[in-house]
């Protein structure tokens, strides 16, 4: 495994730290519970750092220089991967012949590095885009910045040269095919999953008892929002839509509390209090209660403590907060983007909207106000929905991909050899 740009030891919710790093960590442990030895390659971060961390049975992590440890930003990285690439390259002369049967890269940067290894290894590079930067471009939240050409160029020589192109949902494969002439026979479609021992709706009053531990009123109408803040992911809209929401029925500042959890990442990195400045001036920053990025079981906790997660981004290749909101009982409100049509069911398991207008997030929020039973309603039709997403379910999919990846480039190499033994017989 290949996560050059993002650590799988790092706290999700925090700098580039996302879905990513959640689905790099817990396919890995999945692949190794099926028999898969799994080593993860990411940049130190740090000089402190072990060269090489367990991080569960049968997933080693192995942090290699590449560039200064601190200040570097995604956007310098590319620089960077000549220099992650040879310390791989001393990682594998170290080990013996055919010790790496696969490469799987996630994200472009990754695959530009792990397009190398896969050729110098003799072995399949089986690549996930999990975003696009095309997808991205054509849908950018105002302000945002565009992502540059070398990532679009990146991403069309992965999308030709990789054995195969792993997609979270079939919408993503057809952006493949259609953005980056990828071939569809070399494209796989497989759902990200939730870890289902984690991510429960914690039995009966599991909202009352989050609600007690997390410190949150008993009554309230809780809509949370959780992730990175940047544009991308449109917590502003959320901010809006509570105000909008107010201006309806003014009586319902007394029940309101609106949770955000998580971190300051990417873009929005330059405003780092932008979210806290605005609540201020939309004169609601004593309702929005901001919490860092917390660790899986307290993110649990959030979830089940909601009445709705509202996930407004302007796009998600799946939407892996969403799938684990439902999985605690918990109905979602999303943009109707990416993969959150997958992971959400409109109007079964929460509502998905149409663009980015926050006065539609406001009526689909006056809807928990208004019956108090919704959410509970809704809730549990998401918990049985997100059963189908298990990590294991990705795992054995994934294995799939991995097998087929491989026997076809047995079969071709088995194929080279016979043609060349033919032509040295008919010599």
């Amino acid at each position: 495994m290949l996560s050059v740009h993002t650590s799988p030891l790092h706290q999700p919710g925090t700098g580039d730290a996302g879905g990513m790093n959640v689905y790099v960590v817990e396919l890995s442990r999945q692949l190794a519970a099926l028999g898969i030895e799994v080593e993860i390659f990411t940049r130190a971060t740090s000089p402190a750092l072990d060269p090489a961390v367990r991080l569960a049975p049968g997933v080693l992590v192995r942090h290699i220089d590449a560039g200064p440890y601190e200040g570097l930003r995604k956007e310098d990285l590319p620089a960077q991967l000549c220099a992650f690439s040879h310390g791989m390259t001393q990682v594998w002369a170290g080990q013996h012949p055919g010790y790496y049967d696969l490469v799987h890269s996630h994200y472009w940067l990754s695959g530009q590095v792990g397009w190398l290894a896969a050729e110098r290894w003799g072995v399949p590079l089986v690549h996930t885009m999990h975003t696009m930067a095309r997808v991205k471009n054509a849908s950018l939240a105002g302000g945002d910045t565009p992502e540059p050409a070398t990532r679009i160029i990146g991403e069309t020589q992965l999308a030709r040269a990789a054995d195969r192109l792993v997609a979270n949902t079939a919408e993503e494969a057809s952006q493949l095919v259609r953005h980056y002439d990828a071939a569809p026979r070399r494209t796989a479609v497989v759902h990200p999953g939730v870890n289902l021992e984690v991510f429960h709706p914690g039995g009966g009053q599991g909202r009352e008892r989050a609600r007690a531990r997390l410190g949150l009123p008993r009554d309230a109408l809780i809509p949370l929002f959780t992730g990175r803040i940047q544009p991308l992911k449109a917590p502003d809209i959320l901010l809006h839509a509570v105000r909008a929401l107010l201006d309806h029925d003014p009586a319902l500042r007394e029940r309101l509390t609106v949770p955000v959890v998580g971190g300051p990442s990417g873009t929005g990195l330059a405003r780092p209090e932008g979210l806290q400045k605005l609540a201020a001036r939309l004169g609601i920053a004593d309702l929005v209660r901001f919490h860092p990025p917390v660790s899986q079981p307290e993110l649990a906790d959030w979830y089940r403590a909601a009445d709705v997660l509202v996930v407004p981004s302007y796009n998600e290749s799946f939407g892996l907060v969403a799938a684990e909101a439902q999985a605690c009982g918990t109905p979602v409100i999303a943009a109707a983007v990416g993969g959150l049509p997958v992971a959400v069911r409109d109007g079964v398991t929460g509502y998905l909207i149409d663009g980015h207008d926050p006065a539609e997030y406001a009526a689909a929020l006056r809807r928990f106000a208004d019956d108090p039973d919704l959410a509970h309603r809704l809730g549990a039709a998401a918990a049985r929905h997100a059963r189908r997403f298990g990590w294991a379910t990705t795992a054995a999919e994934t294995l799939a991909v991995y097998t087929s990846a491989v026997e076809e480039r047995l079969a071709r190499a088995l194929r080279a050899r016979a043609l060349a033994t033919l032509r040295g017989v008919r010599r």
